[in-house]
């Protein structure tokens, strides 16, 4: 299981208090509004939106806050929002990816920056780390009770290109295009994921241990909890003793 994936899950379970959910749903309306803004209110149209409303569902955010981000963002509400990646090392020398959504792109590359540079990381020019990542369609269900078998051929015969199996989960890796379909014949098939995004997925891995892995999830945490941060994708493999030590 690719390392962003398995530190996203845990991170999942434990977001339970209000302030964490309420950052985790302020990050989504946000990406919600905008693919409106840009693409129409209509889910059926628009494959940014619907994925979004599919991260909100996720995260158990009401409907009514999933309609009003719509409608805000077919209105042409809100403030303009400029997107933007960020490329850099982490201590270690691990691969990160920062996906960014400001109204202010000046502060968001100072406060970016600074956050690298105090915690062991170094911010690179564009393309610097990309080239270690595939843009790829990632699906993860919970192994408990699981028909992995059935799963796995469902996956399959939906276009699946690969599944990769560990102690706790299953994920089944898609290309971007063929992502939904996948998707959609494994929950017509009874399988409930835990998490479905178009995410950066690693070609290679970089093992971090004891220190050396907490110092990296110290980094990889600020920079996800930043208000303008969307997304960061690494390339780091830490087991996940260490991953539930954060």
């Amino acid at each position: 299981m690719s390392g962003h994936s398995k530190w996203a899950t845990i991170k999942r379970s434990k977001a339970k208090t209000d302030s964490a959910r309420g950052k985790v749903f302020t990050k989504i309306i946000r990406e919600i509004t905008t693919a409106a803004k840009t693409g129409g209110g209509d889910p059926g149209a628009n494959p940014r939106l619907r994925l979004s409303i599919d991260k909100a569902k996720a995260a158990n955010m009401p409907k009514d806050n999933i309609e009003r981000a719509i409608e805000k963002g077919v209105g042409g509400g809100g403030a303009a929002m400029e997107e933007l990646t960020y490329e850099g090392f982490g201590p270690g020398g691990f691969a990160i990816i920062v996906n960014v959504m400001t109204d202010n792109r000046n502060r968001a590359a100072g406060e970016i920056r600074n956050t690298f540079d105090k915690h062991g990381g170094n911010l690179g020019s564009s393309g610097s780390v990309s080239y270690q990542f595939n843009r790829r369609g990632s699906i993860v269900f919970e192994k408990a009770g699981l028909d992995e078998d059935t799963l796995t051929m469902t996956a399959i015969d939906a276009g699946a290109e690969d599944i990769l199996s560990e102690d706790k989960t299953v994920e089944v890796l898609t290309t971007p295009d063929s992502f939904e379909k996948v998707k959609n014949a494994l929950q017509a098939g009874g399988f409930k994921p835990v998490q479905a995004e178009i995410a950066m997925i690693p070609t290679t891995t970089v093992k971090l241990t004891g220190e050396a892995a907490q110092k990296a999830l110290k980094l990889v945490g600020l920079l996800e909890d930043h208000d303008d941060v969307q997304e960061v994708f690494t390339n780091f493999d830490i087991d996940e003793e260490e991953l539930e030590k954060a």
